[in-house]
C-alpha cells in the first residue's frame, strides 16, 4: 500500500508531527507549498513539492532544488489553493492512503478549504484524513465502525457534508441514533462518545464528516 503524507502549510506542532512521521513511516511524501520549511528543519526531503511559493522562505525552496527534489511551480493566481494541487499530486501518484499534516490553522476559509479538499480522495476511494494533536478529520460515504482502542481523542463528531444523509444510525455510542436523517443545520452529531468496545455508523446516502477530538 502506498502510503502517502501530504504536509501544508498550516500550524504543525514540530514535535508531534515528528514523532507521526516516524510512527507511520510514509512511502511518499508532499510539501504543499511552505510546508517544505517544516521538512526542512525536520531534516526530512520531501519527494515533491507544488505550490506557488509567494510566501516561502526561498532558501528553504533553493535548499531543495539542489537537492534534486521534484518541484511543480504554479502561478500565484490560480483557480486551485495550493493543498488542493498537493491532494491531486497524491491521487495522481497512485496513492492508497493520504494522512495530511499542516492543514489547519489560524485562517478559517483555510481549514474550510482544506476539509473540502476531502472530497478529492473520497470520490478516488482513497481513504484520507487531516491530523493535527487534536483531532482527526475524514469524510466517509459508507458506514464505518469505529475501535474504542483505537479512537484518536475522547471525542466523536459527526457532521452531514453537503446533501442530506439518510437513515443515520449510532450504536455504542453515548448518543445513539436510529433512522435519522441528518442535514448541515444539525448539531446533534457533536461531541458524541464511544461508550462500547466497537461502535458503529450506519446510513444510506449522503456524506458525513468523523471528526474525533481530544481536549
Amino acid at each position: 500500500m502506498k502510503n502517502t503524507l501530504i504536509v501544508g502549510g498550516g500550524n504543525i506542532d514540530f514535535d508531534f508531527a515528528l514523532a507521526f512521521m516516524r510512527k507511520e513511516n510514509f512511502d511518499f511524501v508532499i510539501a504543499a507549498d511552505r510546508g517544505m520549511e517544516f521538512l526542512r528543519q525536520a531534516g526530512r526531503a520531501p519527494d515533491l513539492i507544488v505550490g506557488d511559493f509567494d510566501s516561502v522562505d526561498h532558501d528553504a525552496l533553493e535548499y531543495f532544488r539542489r537537492s534534486g527534489v521534484e518541484i511543480r511551480t504554479y502561478q500565484p493566481q490560480k483557480d486551485s489553493t495550493d493543498m488542493e494541487i498537493a491532494m491531486g499530486a497524491a491521487i495522481g501518484k497512485g496513492s492508497e492512503r493520504i494522512t495530511v499534516l499542516g492543514a489547519m490553522g489560524t485562517r478559517l476559509d483555510h481549514v474550510l478549504g482544506s476539509l473540502k479538499n476531502l472530497s478529492m480522495p473520497l470520490a478516488a476511494g482513497i481513504p484520507c484524513a487531516l491530523v493535527d494533536p487534536r483531532n482527526r478529520v475524514r469524510l466517509v460515504d459508507a458506514p464505518i465502525t469505529l475501535q474504542r482502542s483505537g479512537q484518536y481523542g475522547k471525542y466523536v463528531s459527526l457532521l452531514c457534508f453537503g446533501e442530506p444523509v439518510t437513515n443515520l444510525t449510532l450504536k455504542g455510542f453515548f448518543y445513539p441514533l436510529d433512522g435519522y436523517t441528518m442535514t448541515w443545520r444539525d448539531a446533534v452529531g457533536i461531541s458524541n462518545q464511544i461508550v462500547d468496545e466497537e461502535a458503529s455508523v450506519c446510513f444510506d446516502s449522503g456524506q458525513l464528516l468523523v471528526v474525533e477530538s481530544r481536549d
